[in-house]
């Protein structure tokens, strides 16, 4: 292949007349070209860094301090080095430089010192919606000011408040409030000597290492977090901890499955381009005023999660410049850049076509490879060291490994189809959770999937990043390719094809028959746990955000309560529920838990039958549940909240080799209602009032608990809600779209309640 030959940059051969070199040109100017592309890379990251390093400060700003330091100095005959620049007689420059610089970097300090002061204050999450107080305006104006312009990405990292650690007694307080509801008063009492217990004997001391471990870290709960709740798992990640993201439900921008991943391919790798050069907007909250932390993007790409015996890791690489890509049993990696500049949509869709059309079969073992990627990590970790430690295995698996990210060319159709939604969204879920269980990479951070039908998703791993970091993503993937990368009207990707491309580069293996025999048994476990899994999609098109708004209700306390309605009339009890929200107001934080079973919440719950309770009594009664949630939820995201804390102290307790029933208790609780609302973050990328099809679907997860149920909700503009449910068929407790009804069900009664107290809200 002429490929073949331009890959090596010079040949020679010995003859009786001397060596004889052939020198490649092709070959040295792309060698040239990507080297340059290199070094430009690592500039752009130094000139970053720097920026960074020193905001809210900037050049510009140095050179001011600097100047005008220089100018008062000597017009004013004034001295403020205590003499250095007399020392320095001869050097007054140098010296007045050196001066000006410690006063730039103490004018940085002071700044940053009080803007974390300033965003150490949660007070204007407890206004009422749609009112902001005098000393709120304030305060914004402060923030405002001391923010700097023109941030970056990472500009606020140091300027970050640190996670602050909860007080003992209002931990154990919130819990057992928490689990009132769930006990009886027997249960109840048992519980509440065990909390008193700890909280008065071993919590205190527990709490000190806490406290010392909170000053001197970053975070406190997020390295161990990420360490034993996601890495130190044995258990298969499909399912358990991989999550999905879909792709538009209503409109489909092609059929041509080359063309899809062309466009999609170019749309994420100008998405890292603009990650490296740390020019997306970082996230705020409160009109564009306080920044979120944007630490999980640092690992969105070129990472993978690395099976361990006992813990796995997470290997990261600064730069990679090549995708690995799977279709029918074969793996190739595809470089991402030639002649010194990334692929266009239509070069890459050549490359896809090269793959698409490739006759040949997959080598022995290579097929169902990935499936080691689906089992349990142990014998992954075994069979890895075992097998793919040298030669061509290793070279294969690195060039997955290391790879920017994963791409499947599935050879199933995957949509909505309005003929027949359940079983088609249902089927559609499925395959981008599990898939087959060996056509996806699960240890990479995302796997892009795209469907012979030119339908796509997203299945992303867990571990180094939470849903709104992948879905950030996602969203910029969706608004850049119908409209922005577009297509031709045969479908294809705009532009021409490259008469010089280099193609794939099949990757090569040999397999012995006994990790053959490793990879089955990783397969059978996959199969048997992918078999279990019920999804249901529900697109509840009935009402949305907006109409919850007029109630004076918070759309996510109006959807949580709905869920506990919908979860009492489909197993007749409450349970523990899980509603993750974030923390990502201070430094490295990720997620908390909103328990959103609360006493409150319970209390309507009961009475709402139209026989046993009047409609203005239980709309009281909705009220005091929406307002409690929404106050639990600020408590988690100002970190108030109580499960991070108390497996934090658990965590010391294991260290200090001590053993507490409340912490062991506590911890071994099962999460029946896992629950999580998909934000949307980049409105202003779809005019969702034109065209509301033009929006993610959004995505789920695999239930927590064997005997419950997974929820994920997007709400999606004024009028659209997507629920996606997971259960398990192996528990006769749960059946997902039987509670998908009782969730419909549930929001339209909810709703009821308001439109019979209000009649202007027909």
């Amino acid at each position: 292949m002429a490929e073949a030959h331009q890959a090596v940059a010079f040949q020679f051969t010995v003859t009786p007349d001397g060596i004889d070199l052939q020198l490649c040109h092709e070959a040295l100017r792309q060698i040239y070209l990507s080297g340059l592309h290199s070094w430009k890379k690592r500039f752009i990251r130094f000139k970053n860094g720097m920026l960074t390093g020193v905001y809210p400060g900037s050049p510009g700003g140095f050179m001011v301090v600097v100047v005008s330091y220089m100018s008062y100095n000597k017009y004013n005959q004034l001295d403020p080095s205590l003499g250095l620049i007399a020392k320095l007689d001869s050097q007054k420059i140098v010296g007045g430089v050196l001066v000006g610089t410690g006063l730039w970097v103490t004018i940085i300090m002071i700044m940053r010192n009080v803007l974390k002061c300033l965003l150490s204050w949660h007070g204007w999450m407890h206004a009422r919606h749609g009112s902001v107080s005098l000393s709120t305006r304030l305060w914004m104006l402060f923030v405002k000011v001391f923010s700097g312009r023109k941030p970056m990405l990472y500009s606020f990292q140091n300027s970050l408040p640190r996670l602050p650690v909860p007080s003992i007694k209002d931990t154990c307080s919130r819990y057992l409030e928490s689990v009132r509801p769930l006990m009886d008063d027997e249960q109840y009492e048992r519980m509440k000597g065990l909390t008193k217990d700890f909280e008065k004997n071993l919590g205190p001391r527990l709490q000190w290492y806490l406290k010392l471990k909170s000053w001197w870290a970053s975070n406190y709960v997020s390295d161990w977090w990420e360490e034993y709740i996601y890495l130190r798992g044995r258990g298969p990640i499909m399912v358990n901890s991989n999550y999905y993201a879909m792709d538009f439900l209503y409109v489909f921008p092609t059929s041509i499955q080359a063309a899809r991943a062309g466009n999609a391919i170019h749309a994420i790798m100008l998405y890292r381009r603009k990650l490296d050069r740390a020019q997306i907007k970082p996230i705020y909250l409160l009109a564009n005023k306080v920044p979120l932390c944007s630490a999980q993007w640092e690992r969105m790409f070129n990472t993978t999660r690395i099976p361990g015996l006992e813990t796995d890791t997470l290997q990261h690489m600064n730069e990679s410049k090549h995708i690995a890509v799977y279709h029918k049993g074969r793996f190739y990696k595809v470089w991402m850049f030639y002649d010194g500049r990334l692929l266009l949509p239509r070069e890459i869709e050549q490359q896809m076509e090269r793959i698409l059309a490739d006759p040949s079969e997959p080598m022995p073992g290579e097929e169902m490879l990935a499936a080691l990627t689906a089992g349990d990590r142990t014998p992954w970790a075994k069979a890895r060291e075992t097998y793919f430690s040298r030669g061509k295995n290793k070279q294969s698996l690195d060039a997955i490994e290391k790879a920017a990210f994963f791409v499947t060319l599935d050879d199933t159709e995957q949509r909505y189809d309005t003929n027949n939604p359940v079983k088609s969204l249902d089927s559609y879920a499925k395959s981008l959770l599990h898939g087959k269980c060996y056509d996806r990479w699960f240890d990479k951070t995302f796997n892009l999937i795209v469907f012979k039908n030119g339908t796509m998703g997203l299945n992303a791993e867990h571990s180094w990043a939470d849903a709104p970091i992948i879905g950030h993503l996602w969203e910029h993937v969706l608004s850049m390719d119908p409209v922005k990368l577009g297509y031709n009207e045969d479908g294809h990707c705009r532009g021409q094809t490259h008469p010089n491309l280099p193609g794939p580069q099949r990757l090569q293996w040999d397999i012995p028959s006994e990790c053959t025999e490793v990879i089955q048994s990783s397969l059978t476990v996959a199969r048997t746990l992918a078999d279990d899994v019920d999804c249901h999609i529900i697109p509840f098109s009935d009402f949305g955000k907006g109409l919850i708004k007029r109630c004076r209700t918070s759309p996510d306390a109006f959807i949580q309560i709905a869920l506990q309605l919908a979860h009492y009339r489909d197993k007749g009890k409450f349970c523990l529920t899980y509603e993750a929200s974030m923390t990502r107001l201070f430094r490295e934080g990720r997620t908390e838990t909103v328990r959103s079973c609360t006493i409150e919440t319970c209390a309507f719950v009961r009475t709402h039958h139209p026989t046993l309770t009047r409609v203005e009594e239980r709309l009281k009664l909705l009220k005091v549940a929406a307002e409690k949630h929404q106050n639990m939820y600020r408590l988690a995201m100002t970190g108030e909240g109580i499960d991070r804390h108390l497996f934090c102290l658990y965590v010391v307790s294991k260290y200090l080799g001590e053993d507490s029933p409340f912490l062991k208790e506590v911890l071994s609780e099962p999460w029946r209602l896992s629950t999580s609302q998909t934000p949307l973050q980049q409105v202003e990328l779809f005019d969702l009032v034109k065209h509301p099809e033009y929006v993610s679907s959004g995505g789920g997860f695999g239930p927590v608990a064997d005997d419950g149920y997974g929820v994920s909700y997007i709400i999606v503009g004024e009028n659209l809600i997507n629920f996606h449910i997971s259960s398990k068929h192996s528990s006769p407790e749960t059946d997902s779209h039987r509670f998908g009804a009782n969730i419909r069900q549930a929001m339209l009664d909810l709703l009821d309640l308001f439109q019979i107290d209000k009649k202007d809200m027909k």
